[in-house]
């Protein structure tokens, strides 16, 4: 390819992350992908069944992010290392799909280190773990319903001066926690809501071989996209919110111990 042309592809995969993902990594997205690709909003939340490819779209948006924004932190977050690392080696297989075009500086296990200054780091998804780092450009976590909430408000705080995004994905896990109450009263998000029915690559006839072999609130949680309550919740969501009345002053407010 003459470097004009080659300026020019890698021109188009800059502006262009649906081009990037087609041409440049070989994957087709779907509708919503599409979109997801091409928003520029800065607070996302995916709700989507399993295999959905919303892992594969955030590692698609992350390698983007540090290879065409320099001096970028992307920090990938998830409830157990392992997890992580699971969205990481995506990442790190796409990078190597297109050749390193940015040669890296380091390349790590958990971490990638670019010539431009820009660093991929795997971490667990605790509170603790993410305390230390700052300026981040994207975070990213992943099966957000299932980290501590005590990492969603350690996050927030590294965005605040980068003006970064925050990428939250994830199928449902019951009724409660931030994912749970961002998804439903939260503001400032955009929201990607993927069923598995919405899924080319999930079969009719495997959908039915599920519904038959698990019990209908499962089902309806990993491929309906439907917040069900767990099993050992004592109380219902609905019941919970019902009791609680706005008029009703607390007993306690403004009075000190003893």
């Amino acid at each position: 390819m003459a470097p004009d042309a080659s300026l020019m592809v890698d021109l188009r995969q800059a502006l262009d992350r649906v081009y990037f993902a087609a041409e440049g990594l070989g994957v087709d997205p779907d509708p919503w992908q599409q979109r997801l690709l091409r928003s520029s909003a800065n607070n996302v939340l995916l709700c989507c069944s399993r295999q959905s490819g919303k892992s594969s779209m955030a590692a698609v948006l992350a390698l983007h992010r540090a290879l065409y924004h320099p001096n970028s932190l992307v920090l990938v977050l998830a409830p157990a290392l392992r997890q992580s690392q699971e969205l990481f080696s995506k990442l790190s297989t796409f990078y190597r799909d297109l050749g390193r075009p940015v040669p890296a500086n380091a390349e790590r296990r958990l971490s990638l280190e670019l010539g431009n200054g820009s660093r991929i780091v795997t971490l667990p998804g605790t509170e603790k773990t993410v305390r230390g780092f700052s300026g981040a450009s994207l975070v990213v976590v992943d099966e957000a319903a299932r980290v501590e909430d005590g990492l969603y408000h350690a996050v927030r705080p590294m965005l605040a001066v980068s003006n970064g995004c925050l990428m939250m994905l994830s199928t449902p896990y019951g009724r409660r926690g931030v994912f749970f109450g961002e998804w439903t009263n939260g503001e400032g998000w955009e929201r990607y809501e993927v069923r598995a029915t919405e899924v080319p690559r999930i079969s009719t006839s495997f959908l039915e071989a599920e519904r038959k072999s698990m019990p209908a609130r499962v089902f309806r949680q990993e491929y309906e996209c439907s917040f069900e309550e767990t099993e050992d919740q004592v109380f219902h969501h609905e019941d919970v919110m019902a009791a609680l009345d706005e008029g009703v002053r607390p007993l306690f407010v403004g009075r000190g111990p003893g």
